[in-house]
């Protein structure tokens, strides 16, 4: 008992929320990137675009398939050999934003592939273009349908920013890390924290998706 009093001192409590805070700012910010990122790839893929359909599948078919964690060290170690040199957290948003766009993608393309043609033949008839009917009638539907997979993915996302560590990101886990190394009796007590805190970041996600899908209903 008395190692989860000394572990919880403000100090390392103080500590952990800065590394909490890296988290929550990386995890939004490629959120964000990756759900507007991978809803054009989605509609392209969807789309049928000669040959660029088919490019663009190919591509998010490659970084579904490969390792979340060489994808960031290929952001991280790779990209300064070509001139690219990003600090710490921009390779972070941009490794998981690449990643997760991949994945949002697929979501998207099935989640258009869920609502029936007939919906887009009778907005064709209405006079609508192809465009139209998918930006107002479709696409709406569709979201609702992604919902569900679309917060499962985004709180992956926010897992998966431990894996961030490798290249020494500052956030949660990496913070976690720092105090039971000082002390290897705290050990127990940060997996305890990460655990708590973990899922109050993620549950309260999914609580926000579950207002979003009833609002959208």
């Amino acid at each position: 008992m008395q190692n989860f009093i000394d572990a919880y001192s403000w100090i390392n409590i103080r500590f952990l929320l800065e590394g909490l805070w890296i988290t929550i700012e990386v995890s939004l910010i490629s959120i964000v990137i990756s759900f507007i990122l991978g809803t054009f790839l989605g509609i392209i893929r969807y789309a049928k675009i000669k040959y660029l359909s088919a490019i663009v599948g190919f591509i998010i078919d490659i970084l579904r398939n490969l390792p979340l964690l060489l994808i960031i060290f290929f952001t991280y170690f790779g990209l300064p050999n070509i001139g690219i040199k990003p600090e710490i957290i921009p390779a972070a948003i941009m490794a998981l934003s690449i990643f997760e766009s991949a994945m949002v993608a697929e979501i998207v393309r099935s989640g258009i592939n869920s609502i029936d043609y007939g919906q887009t033949e009778g907005a064709l008839a209405n006079g609508l273009t192809k465009w139209q009917a998918l930006r107002i009638i479709i696409l709406p539907q569709a979201i609702k349908n992604m919902m569900p997979a679309l917060v499962s993915q985004f709180i992956s996302l926010v897992k998966d920013t431990s894996l961030a560590t490798i290249i020494v990101l500052p956030e949660l886990m990496y913070h976690a890390q720092i105090i039971y190394g000082q002390n290897t009796n705290y050990i127990i007590p940060m997996f305890v924290a990460l655990a708590v805190l973990y899922f109050i970041v993620c549950y309260s996600l999914s609580l926000f998706a579950r207002y979003l899908h009833k609002h959208i209903a």
